[in-house]
């Protein structure tokens, strides 16, 4: 099994309509089962929804010292609102989980196979 990042993009500026308390509780159950379906099939493996990129520090090294800056790294109005981490035996079981994540959500999914380490 291959480990792959489905990653939920937005877009600064970008804003829905507000969902009412029942739809965004709808919107939690929905997401819920999916994730037990992911559970029961063997594919989860961890998953997180990220604070703005705002709040994001960079961290890089200049002379040999840790140099911290505010975040984001990159200035893009599409950001990294959360992610995935699921097992598939191939792209094709990614997708699969991925296309059900997106009709949820409602934003782009992208999905990158982990790189596979050699057995030690």
């Amino acid at each position: 099994m291959t480990k792959y990042l489905v990653s939920v993009h937005n877009t600064a500026g970008q804003t829905r309509a507000p969902m009412t308390d029942a739809e965004m509780q709808q919107s939690y159950q929905q997401m819920n089962a999916l994730e037990e379906e992911m559970k029961s099939a063997g594919a989860f493996v961890f998953s997180g929804r990220l604070h703005q990129p705002d709040t994001a520090t960079v961290v890089r090294v200049s002379n040999g010292e840790a140099v911290t800056t505010d975040g984001p790294f990159a200035e893009s109005k599409e950001y990294l609102a959360g992610f995935y981490i699921i097992e598939a035996d191939n792209l094709d079981g990614a997708m699969y989980w991925a296309s059900r994540t997106t009709a949820l959500v409602g934003a782009p999914i992208e999905v990158r196979p982990f790189w596979d380490e050699p057995a030690a």
